[in-house]
């Protein structure tokens, strides 16, 4: 645990949003806000972690009154909320990439694609074939495939027709791991990252601007995407709904996202 001085044992609170700190109707519960507002009243910081780049993450940190610092695209980048401001961002070699695909699809045949754009109003593209998680959050489809390339961007999605996400995830991080990072950050979201870029190097960059560390942190998540986040911070809890690979790397289980999983461990340790 964190050496941190006062009623709540920790500086730093990091959660990721979806199936975390977002119910399945992409809310916040009162009972997860008040909890929040009470570490933060202790004098703890909440940073939101999360694979959603900042044109899909902004109108939640609004709606939720944040104004803090959020990291955003799976690491890439770091958002201030309260002045709408790209701190950093890094972006995907497009190059790299381009290898990277080549050598999977030589493995296992041709995937469906998505990407997403850099910048404050990065959109995301989708390829022919893609499966979008239909709601709220914009898109934009093109017929092309090579249109995903001409602009700067953090991420590419694959998909493919019949392999589930976790057989793709190995085979793309067997093939290609020495080209790009690979994650799955959710049902039917495989990504290519820049190289050695996660969760955990976004947050460590934006722990330092708050001069926190990860002794201080205590870090909350559901999928594989948030392995690397737990491996950072000084504790790590998984929600009920997590995917396995995170629940073995937890140092605790607690509700789900559903139920409130985040303020029964904060409510617990404010004591």
């Amino acid at each position: 645990m964190s050496d941190a001085s006062g009623p709540f044992p920790y500086k730093l609170v990091a959660t990721d949003l979806d199936g975390t700190l977002l119910r399945p109707d992409d809310t916040v519960s009162a009972r997860t806000r008040e909890a929040l507002a009470a570490i933060t009243a202790a004098g703890a910081a909440h940073i939101v972690v999360t694979g959603r780049a900042v044109p899909w993450t902004r109108h939640i940190l609004d709606e939720l009154g944040y104004d803090g610092l959020a990291v955003c695209g799976q690491g890439a980048q770091v958002y201030h909320a309260g002045e709408h401001r790209l701190l950093t961002s890094v972006t995907l070699d497009r190059q790299l990439a381009g290898l990277a695909l080549a050598k999977i699809e030589a493995e296992v045949g041709p995937l469906l694609l998505a990407a997403s754009r850099d910048g404050l109003d990065g959109e995301v593209l989708v390829g022919p074939g893609y499966r979008v998680h239909e709601g709220p959050l914009p898109y934009v489809p093109i017929k092309e495939a090579d249109d995903l390339w001409s602009a700067p961007l953090n991420k590419v999605y694959v998909q493919h027709p019949t392999l589930s996400d976790d057989e793709l995830a190995e085979v793309a991080s067997r093939v290609a791991g020495g080209l790009v990072g690979v994650t799955m950050a959710g049902a039917g979201i495989v990504e290519l990252l820049p190289l050695g870029l996660s969760k955990a190097t976004g947050l460590s960059l934006a722990a330092r601007r708050l001069r926190m560390k990860a002794a201080d942190t205590i870090a909350f998540g559901d999928m594989p995407n948030d392995v690397p986040m737990f491996a950072w911070a000084s504790y790590g809890v998984a929600m009920a709904n997590a995917h396995a690979e995170l629940k073995a790397v937890a140092d605790e289980v607690t509700s789900s996202n559903e139920e409130d999983g985040i303020a029964v461990v904060l409510e617990r340790l404010l004591g």
